[in-house]
């Protein structure tokens, strides 16, 4: 317990210093709070002393201006309260919003920092959860700490009044208060592990979630989905399970703690009628001190409320620091590169690349179940590239071909610094570009994924892409006739032209309303309104038919764009436009050369290019064949 405390205090604290202004004004009404109530308790005492027992026993006189005086003064007290709680509650909440709202932001800034293969090795939905329920159960005691500040101004101001009222009945009423801790520090022990247990949880629903939801298309192929369903409905029955658990301790606390400071009232009441009817406290002093302790039942349960969301400030924490404290981040360099608009030159010397090993998955030892045998050690895997040595003069068009896991999209990867060489370098204008200043190599190299991704946005949103900004500098800023010409590149003027809004037209999540072909012309045009005198293209024309894909390229090599383009390619209509042709096989250059040449050498190659053919003959004889049947 003492370490969870002190791990979540200075994690508190570090949030109160990252937010002083609105903690600040949270613990000055969590005082105002405090001192107020205790300040109401005192006048009620004095009220009934002076105003409510002399009217009720006609011993003495009240007058008119007594009674105003005392409602004025209480309602004046209970104002100055209710302001402060207001303010507590307004700032308290602003300070946790805030901190929530600064972490998720460290976390998405973070998360763009971290190469790819930092993401290649951690689950995205372990990300999401890290950035959502982590960050969320990190700064969620901030609404309640600065109450918990206030209660201990409350315990201090109301202990001075009862004892000047009456240190007798002061200490039998404050005898609670040990009960009353030694209550919430057992609520807070039992309640530790339930609470961390819960958080844990709620990051596995929200992983197998978003893995199921991401593998929606696999799921409903394979016809996987009640499979999938009783996967999340176990995960989901496990936390519901653990929140039940905390429940139930918390269902067996709250009543005694809720009990106790009614039983030290009564006490006092027991005792000080007693007392009063030996004339040794005045029924003033007696109502004072019995109000006082009755208000305590509320505040005092601050502290386990603090205590019980402790674990999950911890657990929440650790996850959040263990990737802002990441040290994969890409180390930029503070070079530039030569001020030019010509195609650039591309070189790589003994390039390695090795890719790295996932993260360990909690939830994976879940899915295999609790019977199945231990997984061998993971053996070491065969570099995805080794060796890798190539030359692109600028100007020229460089086709990549291999077969799967040649290494193709990891050299691609490479070229434009997705990720970076375990050995080797890579090249740009003869500039390594682990050298480059931040937004470099973004500025001169353009990456056309063979994954391709539309945001749920326009067509021009998706196009320009931020390039359409103030705050973009003039020369990078584009226009609409920029646009329209990137498009007219990729061969997808014609399509948006026809859609019913134009560059206005909303494409939906993940680019839903378009074809795959639409889909992929409409990457192809980002990448090129951005006039990249580098663009490589990893197989991103797969789903463009021949023709289509024929005029793209050679509306590329004739635009005059000043562009240097490396290819990843399959098809011989592709290769046969470039004036070099690289072979891979397993991560290593077999052959390069002029397309004929290789063909005529490398055997591997011969069979790799014309197997392609041979299936497309072969699926349109098939289809032939269906139709004269």
């Amino acid at each position: 317990m003492s370490g969870t405390f002190v791990s979540g205090m200075r994690t508190l604290a570090r949030g109160a210093r990252e937010e002083p202004r609105l903690f600040g004004l949270a613990v000055v009404g969590s005082f105002v709070y405090g001192a107020g109530t205790a300040a109401t308790g005192w006048l009620v005492g004095r009220t009934t002393e002076r105003v409510v027992v002399p009217a009720v026993t006609g011993e003495g006189s009240v007058d008119t201006g007594d009674v105003w005086l005392a409602g004025a003064t209480l309602m004046g007290v209970t104002l100055v309260t209710v302001v402060g709680i207001l303010l507590r509650r307004i700032a308290a909440g602003a300070t946790m919003y805030a901190l929530q709202a600064r972490y998720r932001r460290r976390l998405a800034r973070r998360y763009l920092e971290l190469p790819l293969s930092w993401h290649h090795a951690h689950p995205a939905g372990r990300l999401l959860a890290t950035a959502g329920s982590d960050v969320e159960a990190t700064w969620q005691a901030m609404a309640v700490l600065p109450f918990a500040l206030g209660v201990v101004v409350l315990i201090a101001v109301a202990g001075v009044a009862m004892a000047a009222a009456d240190p007798v009945l002061a200490a039998v009423g404050l005898l609670v208060l040990p009960a009353l801790l030694a209550a919430n520090v057992a609520y807070q022990r039992r309640m530790s592990p339930r609470v961390a247990r819960v958080q844990q949880l709620r990051g596995e629903v929200s992983a197998t979630a978003h893995e199921s939801f991401e593998g929606a298309l696999v799921v409903k192929t394979l016809g996987l989905g009640e499979e999938e369903v009783e996967r999340f409905a176990t995960d989901a029955d496990r936390l519901r399970a653990a929140n039940v658990a905390a429940g139930r301790t918390r269902g067996a606390f709250e009543p005694i703690i809720e009990a106790l400071p009614s039983l030290g009232t009564l006490a006092v009441l027991a005792v000080g009628v007693a007392r009063a009817a030996a004339g040794d406290v005045s029924v003033g002093d007696l109502v004072q001190i019995a109000y006082l302790l009755s208000l305590l039942a509320f505040p005092v349960r601050s502290f386990g409320w603090v205590l019980a969301e402790l674990p999950r400030t911890v657990a929440g924490d650790a996850r959040v620091q263990a990737v802002l404290r990441e040290a994969a981040t890409t180390p930029w360099g503070a070079r530039d590169l030569p001020a030019s608009q010509a195609p650039a030159t591309v070189a790589a010397t003994g390039l390695g690349y090795r890719h790295p090993e996932p993260a360990a998955d909690p939830l994976a030892a879940q899915r295999r179940g609790p019977d199945a045998p231990a997984r061998p050690a993971r053996r070491e895997a065969r570099p995805a590239l080794a060796d890798v040595t190539l030359d692109v003069a600028p100007g020229t068009t460089v086709a990549v071909v291999g077969g799967t896991g040649a290494g193709k999209s990891t050299l691609a990867g490479l070229l434009v610094r997705l990720v970076d060489p375990t050995s080797g370098q890579v090249l740009l204008d003869g500039v390594d570009v682990r050298e480059l200043a931040e937004g470099r190599v973004a500025g001169a190299a353009a990456l056309v994924p063979q994954t391709t991704f539309v945001f749920d946005d326009t067509v021009r949103g998706n196009i320009a892409l931020g390039l359409d900004s103030e705050e973009v500098p003039a020369d990078r800023r584009v226009d609409d006739e920029d646009v329209w010409q990137a498009l007219r590149l990729a061969r997808a003027e014609d399509f948006v032209a026809a859609l019913p809004h134009g560059l206005d037209e909303l494409v939906g999540e993940r680019g839903s309303t378009l074809s795959g072909g639409q889909r992929q012309r409409l990457a192809l045009a980002r990448a090129l309104v951005r006039r990249p005198r580098l663009l490589v293209l990893d197989d991103a024309t797969s789903a463009l038919d021949p023709a289509v894909e024929r005029a793209v390229l050679d509306g590329l090599a004739d635009s005059g764009a000043g562009t240097t383009v490396v290819v990843v390619a399959y098809r011989p209509a592709t290769i046969a436009l470039a004036d070099e042709v690289v072979h891979l096989e397993r991560g290593r250059v077999v052959d390069r050369g002029p397309a004929d040449e290789v063909a005529a050498r490398d055997e591997g190659y011969r069979e790799l290019v014309t197997a392609y053919a041979r299936a497309a003959r072969e699926r349109g004889e098939a289809a032939r064949g269906a139709g004269m049947a």
